[in-house]
């Protein structure tokens, strides 16, 4: 079996490096904090192949036994899971844009942070297309950052909710897919969602900076049509 491409060490490192003026005590709430992160990738990764199963034929039974739960407990897990038709990719992007919540001392989930997340894979779809129309990636996280500066409370501890605005990103973003017909929801749906919000104030930031609904489609759908060009070679 691989290993894991988790490496200890650097967790400590990044987290020393981040904060180099904490107590330990302070570094104790942010490690459990940053586990919580990782343990929610984790649960995305279990989702994703849970899902892979269900389409290759797999039963809810034999799932559940390699789940080392019941039938009943594997499918109730499904069916409360959030991100079914999310790819991987889009997925990591809301554990990123829980991450980057916690990190800026916010005690929701808002559309900036989920835009923060999206700049955090920049391999995604989303990235390349802001990427093509706003410049560089670094321009747009200046521009979150500064209308979207860090709170003054102390970190947040456990579950962050999403806010409303967020919760109709989610519902945006499916719709987005559902008319380019796809059956999935990847990072681009997402960032087409978010501009599909038009008053919010992460999608009027993106219109400040050249990243409009009706151009950013095109980018898109431009990008899909060289991706499949270039794996028909």
């Amino acid at each position: 079996m691989t290993p894991l491409n988790v490496n200890l060490q650097e967790l400590i490192d990044q987290l020393d490096a981040d904060l180099p003026e904490a107590d330990v005590v302070t570094k104790v709430g942010e490690a459990r904090l940053r586990g919580r992160t990782l343990t929610d990738l984790g649960d995305q990764l279990v989702d994703h192949y849970v899902h892979a199963a269900r389409g290759h034929g797999a039963s809810w039974s034999q799932i559940g036994e390699a789940l080392g739960v019941s039938k009943q407990a594997a499918q109730q897990r499904r069916s409360e899971g959030q991100f079914e038709r999310l790819t991987g990719r889009a997925r990591h992007v809301l554990v990123l844009a829980q991450d980057r919540a916690r990190t800026l001392k916010h005690d929701q989930i808002g559309t900036h942070h989920v835009l923060l997340g999206l700049l955090g894979e920049p391999d995604g779809l989303a990235a390349k297309a802001l990427l093509m129309l706003a410049g560089p990636l670094e321009r747009v996280s200046e521009a979150v950052h500064e209308q979207f500066p860090p709170g003054d409370a102390k970190p947040p501890t456990g579950h962050l909710p999403f806010t409303g605005e967020a919760k109709q990103l989610r519902v945006e973003s499916v719709q987005a897919a559902v008319e380019m017909g796809h059956d999935y929801v990847g990072t681009e749906h997402i960032l087409l969602g978010l501009l599909r919000l038009g008053d919010d104030p992460t999608a009027q930031l993106l219109n400040g900076l050249g990243v409009e609904l009706d151009r950013t489609r095109d980018a898109v759908t431009a990008a899909l049509v060289e991706y499949e060009h270039n794996k028909a070679k």
